[in-house]
């Protein structure tokens, strides 16, 4: 196991104003991306949900006319 050598100037080194800019561009893009794939998730829940709804009517339609013969 190697000992790691922590030097003062790679601790306490000031980032350039690039490096900063980028790191943030960054941050946001993959922010949006997850807010993205949460309101796709949200969205593709509420189809689901009315998929669902739907059968369950079929069903119970498809019941009801059954039992009426």
């Amino acid at each position: 196991m190697m000992p790691s050598i922590i030097t003062k100037s790679s601790c306490c080194m000031k980032r350039s104003r690039n490096e900063v800019s980028r790191w943030r561009m960054l941050r946001q893009a993959q922010r949006r991306r997850s807010r993205w794939v949460e309101a796709q998730s949200r969205t593709y829940r509420h189809l689901t949900r009315l998929r669902h709804i739907q059968l369950k009517q079929q069903r119970r339609s498809l019941l009801f006319s059954m039992n009426m013969f």
